[in-house]
């Protein structure tokens, strides 16, 4: 691994949770109950290419985790992430993820002495898919910032069906998708910490999905200040310096 992200303040690690490679980053002066984010990757990234947002994130007091999805990194990855693909093999990923996050939290509790009390959830692109039905399903998780993602699973689905064949594989990959939608689960989400960071022209996640249930779900938060959505303008499927601040600041108020 690159020595680039070296610090006398932070501690960088490559790690195994069961079958799932990560890299932990933690400040080098915290020892226990360390408020914790789960950052997830997108679609043909990797962990390693998250390194420097995770490094963010532990510089400013944070323990961060960051995981391979099935297909990517280091277990299995694809010659080849084309839509053929995707419209396969997406949302297999984001359900992994979901099945797995329980095992990550569990050990970054018990062997990474994590706060328990003090878990957020983040993501990119199909990071941000992840990290939004893990939180709508674990009521336990604090806090959840999703970057060009979507909380409207079954409207982004829509580009997809007709471009796959239904077989009984995806069929039932289908259905859970349906059952698990943070949009078809609001209940399980209002009135807890969450914000919507997404670029206005994104043509890979586009925004109205966003637009869709930030809309639906701010009119049932008792508390408006725990709700946000920042669409930035002409901005297309990118991470910006002002999103990872806003992130910065949402998981410094609310973890």
């Amino acid at each position: 691994m690159d020595k680039y992200l070296t610090s006398d303040f932070i501690l960088e690690e490559k790690i195994n949770i069961g079958p799932i490679p990560a890299i932990l980053f933690r400040p080098r002066d915290k020892e226990e109950n360390i408020p914790t984010i789960i950052f997830y990757h997108g679609w043909s990234s990797s962990k390693e290419s998250q390194r420097i947002r995770g490094f963010m994130l532990a510089s400013v007091g944070f323990q961060v985790i960051l995981p391979d999805a099935i297909y990517h990194g280091e277990r299995d990855p694809f010659e080849d992430y084309g839509f053929k693909e995707a419209t396969r093999f997406f949302w297999k990923v984001i359900l992994k993820n979901m099945e797995e996050a329980p095992k990550i939290i569990g050990e970054a509790i018990d062997k990474y002495k994590a706060d328990p009390a003090r878990i957020g959830v983040s993501g990119h692109s199909m990071g941000g898919f992840t990290a939004a039905g893990v939180f709508a399903h674990s009521p336990d998780v604090k806090a959840l910032v999703v970057l060009n993602g979507s909380c409207n699973w079954e409207k982004f689905n829509e580009a997809f069906k007709g471009s796959v064949e239904m077989d009984e594989e995806m069929k039932e990959i289908e259905a859970k998708v349906k059952r698990l939608d943070p949009m078809k689960n609001i209940d399980k989400i209002k009135d807890r910490p969450v914000l919507l960071l997404h670029g206005e022209k994104d043509s890979s996640v586009p925004v109205e999905g966003q637009r869709l249930f930030y809309e639906k779900i701010k009119a049932l938060y008792t508390n408006e200040d725990r709700i946000d959505f920042i669409e930035y303008p002409n901005l297309n499927h990118y991470v910006t310096t002002n999103m990872m601040e806003e992130t910065i600041r949402w998981f410094c108020r609310y973890l």
